[in-house]
């Protein structure tokens, strides 16, 4: 049996997604006339209370493209020191947007907002303006840890009394959501765009959305054609991602239960030094001292299960569709 735990990535289309996939009807979406590219992007948009989304290739590229249009060098993004802008996204903007980083070092991802408050940069010649606030929910590196709604709430007001944009990755989005029982129009109302990843626990093989204003979309779709972005017969993914909402999002409480399991497991372990607090589908462990983290995974694989490290003697199990019952019992089992 393999129970691949690297990322929920690595997820396949089920046979009803395929075939909402080969039933699209689609069309070219440079020249904006794909009925399904639209379809998907009104959906999005109206579910966030946005006017309008952008659909694109990954959600690195939705975030990349989001820092692009707020930004201009000399500039200034603040985010956590976890943050996948900043961590995993190549240096991205940087090279893409000529901005630098203040980081806050916060709690697994999450910051406050009195740290926040705290970086703001002050109208001096001796530092870049600052020019955006990101957040990233789930936090990935942070464990999959979510944001509380009352702190969201008081760091988008305040970025709106100082006039900064305020942008939220949102690669793992639903997981928060679900996890925290809050809808879509409520948090969508606190940012002025989110990059909504369709690609890990939603199920679908590509495709990320950025939404935001109209006017925000439209400097956004510039931004993704010199980037490479635009896809022509894209509403065939696009019914993946279609398919994805419509029937993958509550599943996800699922992918929960199965995260927690392992940690309870994982607690009882000797080899276990230490754990994050898993609060949707991301377990992060640190082995022991005395155990070599390379032969660990090498010993898992052997076993038939994937995994990642996430740092020294760090390991990551992402729960995901593709884990069920009998993959969890083999897993706990082997653990």
């Amino acid at each position: 049996m393999i129970v691949d735990l690297r990322s929920d990535t690595v997820t396949q289309p089920s046979a009803e997604m395929k075939n909402a996939m080969l039933h699209a009807i689609v069309g070219d979406d440079v020249l904006g006339d794909d009925p399904t590219v639209i379809q998907l992007e009104e959906l999005v948009a109206n579910r966030f209370g946005h006017e309008a989304a952008l659909f694109c290739p990954s959600g690195t590229m939705t975030n990349q493209i989001a820092i692009k249009v707020y930004t201009n060098a000399p500039g200034e993004v603040i985010c956590d020191e976890l943050a996948h802008i900043y961590r995993y996204e190549g240096g991205g903007m940087a090279f893409n947007s000529g901005v630098s980083n203040r980081l806050i070092h916060g709690d697994r991802g999450r910051f406050t907002l009195e740290q926040l408050q705290a970086e703001v940069n002050p109208d001096d010649v001796h530092f870049p303006p600052t020019q955006l606030v990101a957040l990233e929910n789930t936090c990935n590196k942070g464990g999959g840890c979510y944001w509380k709604m009352s702190e969201i709430e008081r760091i988008a007001t305040f970025c709106r009394t100082e006039g900064i944009p305020i942008h939220l990755d949102g690669a793992r989005l639903y997981n928060a959501l679900v996890a925290q029982k809050t809808s879509e129009a409520e948090m969508g109302k606190h940012f002025d765009s989110i990059s909504l990843c369709l690609s890990k626990g939603l199920g679908a093989p590509v495709g990320s959305l950025l939404t935001g204003t109209k006017d925000f979309i439209k400097k956004a779709k510039r931004i993704r054609k010199i980037f490479g972005g635009g896809m022509r017969q894209a509403g065939y993914l696009a019914a993946a991602g279609i398919y994805a909402l419509d029937n993958n999002v509550e599943r996800l409480e699922i992918d929960h239960a199965n995260a927690k399991k392992i940690e309870k497991v994982l607690h009882a372990m000797s080899f276990v030094k230490s754990m994050k607090p898993v609060d949707t589908n991301i377990v992060i462990f640190t082995l022991q001292d005395d155990i070599n983290l390379i032969d660990y995974l090498a010993k898992l694989e052997q076993k038939g299960i994937k995994a990642v490290s996430m740092g020294a003697q760090t390991v990551r199990f992402v729960t995901h569709l593709g884990i069920g019952e009998a993959e969890i019992e083999y897993l706990l089992k082997t653990l």
